[in-house]
């Protein structure tokens, strides 16, 4: 089936170094354990989703905030050399933002995240019409709030890491991604136009107005890591589904996207052409 190509991208989040360990098995609480790997990697749910999506062939700008220090200058850089415009990625008085993780050997994971210059992100921002505007939770509430009101375009967010969102939010969502968990933890997604909700290895649904109206598998492979699965995921499914792709089709291909990811270490893995996942 030929596709429409895809529209530009604008996303809105955050920039995290992440620091990951690699373990037998995660760690309960109170418990130590021993690492067998210490991982640098560039990081945030913003900028992996705006790697993802360059690398998958969208072209892509980022509205962010990172530090003046050596870390923000290096994130800075990975996106530029990943071809992400980051003429909008503001250097602030804050840290850096980062993401403690650890890895278990079946590729779960466990994240622990120090927002840093993440918390003055805005969304006051000037949106193109034909420019489809995806946002994540690791940014504050009133930036959410800011994109709800001015994105002129198609309106996308992860509702990642789950926290209540307002009724206006809700409203102005053209998508709404989640896990399984983020959808439990937040009933009012019910309320939502369109809503796709991953589930791991089984894959993911789609639901207007509440109702599932199409699913699609995972493809089975060797985990590596699970870290960037969710936003290479994100990144495809709202590429695809902004360019007009069917619903099965979309989340199919987006499915094969994630999967791909997690066969990668670190959270920005090296994907291929959306299209060459069909």
């Amino acid at each position: 089936m030929a596709h429409s190509a895809l529209g530009p991208l604008c996303v809105v989040g955050s920039i995290n170094v992440d620091i990951s360990a690699t373990v037998a098995s995660l760690p309960v609480p109170g418990e130590t354990v021993r690492g067998s790997a210490l991982r640098r990697d560039a990081g945030g749910k913003g900028a992996n989703q705006a790697v993802a999506a360059a690398r998958l062939g969208a072209q892509v700008r980022m509205v962010s905030a990172v530090g003046r220090d050596a870390d923000g200058e290096a994130m800075v850089e990975n996106l530029r050399a990943a071809g992400v415009d980051v003429a909008a990625v503001a250097p602030v008085d804050a840290p850096t933002g980062t993401a403690l993780i650890t890895i278990d050997a079946a590729g779960e994971n466990s994240i622990v995240v120090c927002a840093g210059a993440n918390d003055k992100v805005t969304g006051r921002v000037d949106y193109a019409a034909n420019e489809v505007v995806l946002a994540q939770l690791e940014i504050p509430d009133a930036a959410i709030e800011q994109l709800a009101a001015h994105v002129a375009g198609y309106f996308v967010l992860n509702a990642a890491p789950a926290r209540p969102v307002s009724d206006a939010v809700l409203q102005r969502a053209d998508l709404i991604i989640v896990n399984d968990s983020e959808y439990a933890a937040l009933p009012s997604l019910a309320r939502a136009r369109l809503v796709v909700i991953t589930h791991g290895a089984r894959g993911a649904s789609l639901l207007r107005d509440g109702v599932e109206v199409a699913s699609a598998p995972s493809p089975q492979v060797d985990a590596v890591s699970a870290v960037g699965a969710g936003d290479a995921f994100s990144a495809a499914i709202t590429l695809a589904l902004h360019a007009g792709w069917p619903d099965e089709d979309a989340l199919r291909v987006a499915c094969a996207v994630g999967a791909d990811a997690v066969t990668h270490e670190g959270a920005q893995p090296p994907l291929r052409a959306l299209t060459d996942y069909r």
